[in-house]
Formats: C-alpha cells, sequence, structure tokens
C-alpha cells in the first residue's frame, strides 16, 4: 500500500501530471489502491483522473482530516476512480450539528468536500463505506455531478439511528447546481438534498435529475431552504428502510420527496417510488410552485410499514412563508397507510390526482389530534394550520379519484371550523 497525504504526493507516487491546450493542469492518478492518510487538495484548474485500470483511494485507519479530497479553488474536475471511506474503521457516532454549524464544518470523513468554489465537476467517480457524505458542497456555485455511485455509505448517531449523512449535500446558499444519473444503494441518511442555516443564504438554480435510489434510511430527495429547483424524473425503491436506521427518536420519519426551510419556485415532476416506510412527498416549507405527476406506490401489507404515513403533507414549519399557490396535479399515490393530501393554506389547485388504496391501515379509531378524527382517514383532508394556524380556504379541489377503505363517506375530511364553501370542491370519484 502507498500514501497519499497531499497533491504533491501523487506526484511522487507516479502520477503524471499533464498540461493541456485549454490550460487545465490534469492529474493522473495512479492504478491501484492507495491509503490516504490526511487531506488531498485540489488546487484551482486542475482535472484529477483515474487511472484506465481503476484506482482507489481509500481512507487509512487513522485517517485525519475532512474529506479525502478537499477542493481549494475553481474549475475543477474529478472523474473516473473511487473514493472507499473505510466505514467500518473511520465511523463516529454522533448526531446532527447544531443549529447554527454548517454540516462542513462539523461532519469529518467525507469522500469530496468543496467550500466556496465555483465551476466544479464531479463525473463518473465511485463512492463507497464513506462515514460522512460522499460529496458535500458548501457555499459553491456551478457545481456539476454526474453519474456518481454512492453505496454502503453513512453513519450513525449514539442511538444507532441515521444522522442525515451518506449522500450528496449542497449546502449553505450553493447556487446554480446539477445532480443527474448518479445512483445511491445502502445509504443510512439523506439520498441527495440541500440544506442551509436559517440566517444563511438559501440554495437556488438546481436541478436533481434522473437519479436512483434503494434502501435509503432518511428521504431520497430532500429540498431544504432554497428556490428554483427542479426535482424530475427520479426514481427509487424502499425508502425508509432498513428500519433499524431511521431516526425514531428525533422524529426524521423518511419520505421520498421532501422539502424543509422556506422553498418556492420549484417543481417536483415525473418522479416515481416504490415501498415507502414513510410519507410520499412532504410540503413542509413549500409554495408557489408544482408538484405534478409523481407516483408512490406501496404493495405490501400494512404491517411492513412501521412508519407509514399520509401520502401528500403540506406544512409550514418556517416562519418565512405560508402554504400557498401550490399546483398538486395528476399525482399517484396507491396504498399509504393513512390519508391521501393533507391541505392547509390558501390558492391551492389539486386536480386530476389518483389517490387509491387510502387508509390502507382501515384506521377507525386513531387519532393525530383527538379533536380531528378525520385527518388520519381522509381521502383529502382540509386543514386549519399545521405548526401554525393556516386555515384551508380559496382552494379548488377537482377532478381526483379517491378508493380505498370506506372513502365513498370519508372522500373530503374537513377539520372543525372550516367551512364547506370555503374551497371549490367539484367532480371528485370517491369509492
Amino acid at each position: 500500500m502507498r500514501a497519499l497525504a497531499a497533491a504533491a504526493a501523487v506526484i511522487a507516487l507516479g502520477a503524471a501530471i499533464l498540461r493541456v491546450p485549454a490550460g487545465r493542469r490534469v492529474i493522473q492518478l495512479p492504478a491501484g489502491v492507495v491509503d490516504v492518510r490526511s487531506e488531498m487538495p485540489v488546487d484551482a484548474g486542475a482535472e484529477v483522473r483515474g487511472a484506465p485500470a481503476g484506482t482507489v483511494l481509500r481512507l487509512a485507519p487513522g485517517f485525519t482530516g475532512r474529506a479525502a479530497i478537499v477542493v481549494r479553488g475553481d474549475g475543477v474536475r474529478l472523474t473516473g476512480f473511487t473514493i472507499d471511506g473505510n466505514r467500518g474503521a473511520l465511523e463516529t457516532r454522533s448526531g446532527l450539528p447544531p443549529s447554527d454549524v454548517a454540516f462542513a464544518r462539523f461532519t469529518r470523513g467525507n469522500g469530496v468536500l468543496a467550500e466556496g468554489v465555483s465551476g466544479l465537476a464531479i463525473e463518473n467517480v465511485r463512492f463507497r463505506n464513506v462515514a460522512g457524505f460522499a460529496i458535500l458542497a458548501s457555499r459553491d456555485r456551478d457545481i456539476s455531478i454526474d453519474r456518481a455511485q454512492i453505496t454502503d455509505s453513512g453513519s450513525r448517531n449514539p442511538a444507532g439511528r441515521n444522522n442525515a449523512t451518506g449522500g450528496i449535500l449542497l449546502e449553505e446558499g450553493t447556487t446554480d447546481f446539477r445532480v443527474t444519473r448518479c445512483d445511491l444503494r445502502r445509504i443510512r441518511g439523506n439520498g441527495v438534498w440541500t440544506h442551509s442555516l436559517y440566517t444563511s443564504p438559501r440554495n437556488a438554480r438546481g436541478v436533481f435529475a434522473q437519479n436512483r435510489f434503494a434502501e435509503i434510511g432518511r428521504d431520497a430527495l430532500q429540498v431544504g431552504h432554497a428556490t428554483a429547483v427542479r426535482v424530475e424524473w427520479n426514481a427509487g425503491r424502499r425508502i425508509g428502510y432498513p428500519a433499524e436506521d431511521v431516526d425514531l427518536e428525533g422524529r426524521a420519519y423518511p419520505v421520498a420527496i421532501d422539502t424543509a426551510g422556506n422553498v418556492d419556485g420549484s417543481s417536483y415532476a415525473h418522479n416515481r417510488f416504490e415501498e415507502i416506510d414513510g410519507k410520499c412527498i412532504d410540503l413542509d416549507g413549500f409554495h408557489d410552485g408544482e408538484v405534478r405527476e409523481n407516483a408512490c406506490v406501496n404493495r405490501g401489507a400494512p404491517a411492513q410499514y412501521p412508519f407509514g404515513n399520509y401520502g401528500v403533507i403540506m406544512n409550514n414549519s418556517n416562519p418565512d412563508m405560508q402554504s400557498r399557490n401550490i399546483r398538486l396535479v395528476e399525482n399517484l399515490v396507491d396504498g399509504p397507510l393513512y390519508g391521501g393530501i393533507f391541505v392547509i393554506g390558501e390558492g391551492h389547485l389539486i386536480a386530476r390526482n389518483r389517490l387509491l388504496n387510502i387508509n390502507a391501515a382501515h384506521c377507525d379509531a386513531c387519532y393525530y389530534l383527538a379533536d380531528q378524527p378525520e385527518m388520519l382517514r381522509s381521502g383529502i383532508y382540509l386543514g386549519r394550520g399545521a405548526e401554525r394556524p393556516d386555515p384551508a380556504r380559496g382552494n379548488t379541489i377537482e377532478d381526483n379519484e379517491i378508493t380505498g377503505y370506506k372513502m365513498k363517506a370519508r372522500c373530503i375530511g374537513i377539520a372543525p371550523g372550516i367551512q364547506k364553501d370555503w374551497n371549490t370542491i367539484r367532480n371528485n370519484r370517491c369509492e
């Protein structure tokens, strides 16, 4: 085995540095397994390539550093190699960072870390057994991640549950980003997501497209504190698995497509997920955007989903937003444990959705709030609010197909205090 401590060490190990006509400096990694004992910094304008015969950068026992590769300058490209994070030796059980600390300042043992850079491209790089995040981009601009493969990654908290790590995180106001055609399997925490502190700029102008997920312990996709993000043509199965990874104590119930913070001008479209032990789509903080032609399908018996929940939920945890003007159209939700769509706020169009096999748990006497017995067992439920009061009013609910346990009688549920004529409800088919 050979040690790789810094970019200069790459040269010492026989990697070739070439000059290309465009002026990009190419670092050709050696073939075989290379032990990495400290951070490998990559400066502006460099391209790091794996050997044609294959290169594995493996974090050695006792590795000290934030990530195997730390990108320090603009215009960097990483391609064609593998990072083995040696999770078995390097995992440190910790919870989430404090609310005023970014993940880049907290989580160690990552695969690639980039802070405050622009023009970063990561293409066809494999990550396995990473204790932290496979890729962590913080305060960056113009980021492209394509065809990354991530397996068996992420750490646990002191209780043995996931601590959100393992996947791809873009945080702290990262802008103009694309995560496309990536494959994530057996990730303890979130798959692909954005996040920012409440006091930080929102992430902006991004695309998560054509990614694949399997065996994700938290959320497959999450748009957190962001604007103008498109989530489209992604697919996954077994979200919220294995059950022992789910952060039950932290109430981090798994979601196929999650939302957090203040999110507007965004769209979730053409995504398909199967076997979700949690929620299909959580719109906590989502407003002035579109949710179109997504599908979530569960085919198992209710006992197979211990964290099973609603199909689609609106929420308003962030104090800077109101649930307004969501186009929720032409989605399929098949087999949620409880209700189909939970609605708060104003100006929504909820139309032409297919809500099938609703209330798979056959919930007759289960309650989330004692004074709202219909909440968990309605096809579409018009609520009084969520984290904050925000009565459902001025919404159009039309042409939806709703089937399931007692849906003929419980098709549209209305919370106490909500008047039926506050919303336009028409042409819904309930069986």
